[in-house]
């Protein structure tokens, strides 16, 4: 269900890709959550507010805005006919064409046959899951009297936030998914000068989670059974060892 919502969430980097300014960084293509309408969502798409929405209640694409509502349900559609309703939808209320074309490769691939199927548990797990990294990625910020916007980044579909300390670090920290590097969802926080990773060696441990310092400089701790509070006090705790 990860791999088919990382797939499903590819359909609304590319209205950003299609509809909204470009940026360097490719934060036209990133997403938002909802935790009040569990939901992913992309930038504004046009002047009226138009936005692509992945619903994780319903596990449809969502086409929202004061002007324009409609809805397409995923369970049993293929790819192909996801794309129809999207170029369909993009035609009539934008008067746009929606292109499904990306600038970097997934570690998954589709075809016009792929078919997207419902685990309801799963999803619901999955989307437990990102409410509860918006919310204590929320919490840190403010207890830390930190300002930043909180993304989800289509490429790795990776939940994020981003600030800068001072000249000499900046701390990223967040949601990632199952990698090499850890099996299962994780949280994750690392610290930068510049865009070199700062090096962990001499910092003491942590009471939550553990600095990695071999290729990925920073800390993870695996997310299952991790509530709010303990992943605050995850981040909280790593970001002031980057500070002292």
């Amino acid at each position: 269900m990860e791999k088919m919502m990382h797939l499903a969430a590819q359909y609304l980097a590319a209205a950003g890709i299609s509809f909204v300014e470009k940026k360097a960084d490719d934060s036209h293509t990133n997403l938002g959550w909802s935790i009040d309408k569990q939901r992913l969502e992309t930038h504004p798409l046009s002047t009226d507010g138009d936005v692509l929405t992945l619903n994780y209640n319903t596990f449809s694409l969502e086409w929202d805005s004061p002007k324009n509502k409609a809805s397409f349900a995923l369970d049993g559609k293929t790819h192909q006919q996801v794309l129809e309703w999207l170029t369909n939808s993009a035609d009539s209320f934008l008067g746009k064409t929606y292109t499904y074309d990306f600038h970097y490769d997934l570690p998954y691939s589709i075809d016009d046959s792929f078919t997207f199927v419902l685990d309801g548990s799963k999803l619901k797990e999955l989307a437990d899951l990102r409410s509860l990294t918006q919310s204590s990625l929320e919490k840190t910020l403010a207890v830390n009297g930190l300002e930043s916007d909180i993304r989800i980044w289509p490429h790795h579909f990776d939940s994020g936030a981003y600030v800068v300390i001072s000249d000499d670090l900046s701390i990223g920290f967040g949601l990632a998914v199952p990698d090499t590097m850890v099996t299962e969802h994780y949280f994750y926080i690392s610290g930068y000068k510049g865009h070199s990773g700062l090096d962990t060696s001499k910092f003491d441990s942590l009471s939550l989670g553990e600095w990695k310092n071999e290729g990925f400089k920073g800390a993870v701790l695996p997310a299952t059974n991790i509530n709010e509070e303990q992943a605050v006090q995850f981040f909280t705790e790593a970001i002031n060892t980057y500070k002292k």
